[in-house]
This record gives C-alpha cells, sequence and structure tokens, in this order.
C-alpha cells in the first residue's frame, strides 16, 4: 500500500506514519511538507503508479488543503484524499465533502478513528465520524439561516483565517503567491458578505465561532 502524506508539521508525518505502518508494515510512505510539493509529487508519481490513499492537512504553506484538493481530484478523480484538520468538524468537514474528500478527520482524531478511516476509503467508501454523522443529519433537518462565515467562498475564508490570526496583508500575497492589490479585494469583499468594517470585528467573529486556533494567535504573537 502506498501512502501519502502531506502536512507541513514534521511530527504530525512523524506520527502518522508510525500510526499507518503499525498496521500496514510493509506500506510505502510518501511526504509532502507544502501545497505546490504534494501537488507536484502526485503529478510526478500518479502516472508511474498510484497512490492508494492521501492524509492532507487542511492548512498547507503555498495554498490551502482544500485547493489542493480541488486540484488534484480535477485530474485524479479516483485517488481518495483524507482531509486532516487541526480545526473542528463544524467548520470544514461539509466544504471538505463537497470539494471530493473521501473523508474528514481532526487532528485529535484517535489512531484507530484514523485506520478505520483509512480502510473505508480503501474499499472505496468515505468516512466521517459518528459525531460529524449527526451534525451532517441535523444540519439537513435544520431550517435557520446558515451562519454568515458559510457563504464565503473557500478563499476568503482562508484569509478571512490568516487575518484573524495577526498576519498582514502582504505577509498574506506572499504566503498565497497573489497580489496585494488581489488579497485587498478578497479583504473588502468578505467584510462585505459579513457585514463588517474592520479587521477587529473579523477576528472577533472568528475567534467566537472557532475559525481560528488559539494556537494560531498565540505563535503569530511570540513571532512579533
Amino acid at each position: 500500500m502506498r501512502v501519502l502524506i502531506a502536512d507541513d508539521d514534521a511530527y504530525v508525518r512523524r506520527g502518522l506514519k508510525e500510526i499507518i505502518l503499525e498496521e500496514y508494515e510493509n506500506a510505502e510512505i510518501g511526504e509532502a511538507r507544502t501545497a505546490r510539493e504534494a501537488i507536484s509529487i502526485v503529478r510526478k508519481q500518479q502516472r508511474e503508479r498510484f497512490w492508494d490513499v492521501m492524509v492532507l492537512d487542511i492548512s498547507m504553506p503555498g495554498g490551502s488543503g482544500i485547493e489542493v484538493l480541488r486540484a488534484l481530484k480535477s485530474e485524479f478523480s479516483k485517488l481518495p484524499v483524507l482531509i486532516l484538520s487541526g480545526h473542528s468538524e463544524d467548520q470544514y468537514a461539509v466544504r471538505t465533502l463537497k470539494a471530493g474528500a473521501a473523508g474528514f478527520l481532526t487532528k485529535e482524531t484517535a489512531p484507530d478513528e484514523l485506520l478505520s478511516a483509512i480502510k473505508k476509503v480503501l474499499g472505496g467508501g468515505k468516512y466521517v465520524s459518528p459525531s460529524l454523522a449527526e451534525k451532517l443529519v441535523f444540519k439537513l433537518t435544520d431550517c435557520t439561516e446558515s451562519a454568515p462565515h458559510e457563504r464565503l467562498s473557500d478563499r476568503e475564508l482562508e484569509i478571512m483565517r490568516m487575518i484573524a490570526a495577526g498576519k498582514e496583508v502582504g505577509e498574506i500575497a506572499a504566503e498565497l503567491n497573489l497580489s496585494v492589490k488581489t488579497i485587498s479585494t478578497y479583504r473588502a469583499r468578505l467584510l462585505n458578505k459579513m457585514n463588517m468594517a474592520t479587521n477587529a470585528q473579523l477576528i472577533l467573529y472568528a475567534i467566537k465561532n472557532g475559525l481560528v486556533r488559539d494556537k494560531e494567535i498565540d505563535e503569530r504573537g511570540a513571532r512579533s
């Protein structure tokens, strides 16, 4: 079995690798650290020999995991991709499943659940945790209006999260390989959709709704 792990955290990659090798001792594990590297590895090797499953972090340097997912599914529709996220299921699970993910897991997931997810997608199925399945049922039957951030595009949501983590427009532009003008346009657009006027309002909303982790804010504060 061949598994590609795409995550910028070396400790996470090593931990996932150890979990997988305990169950599949002869598995071949590939690693990618950035969005560009993940896409490049799949494009290069998928034509030679298929990856059986990909475990993809939703927050990748150089582009979001959702962007990587969309790019890969457009070219390699049969590649099963399990999304791994440090954020709650509420915020990203539906988006990733709609984008073609074979499953969604949080980084707090127990090893047994990761292995169950891999086995499920290897068999051609899709994996969601029992708690997420219940939430999806309620979401389908709930007639209340969706939260404002759910109206944002994937890119707008990503930029909102980066602003909430304290990143400047120029820094966001460099990380996403976009112009400062483009980022400013996205910022204005998402503020309009959220009916807000300032970054402070955005930050408060993102924290309250769990769109940005305390760790991300703390790390940003420590660097500055």
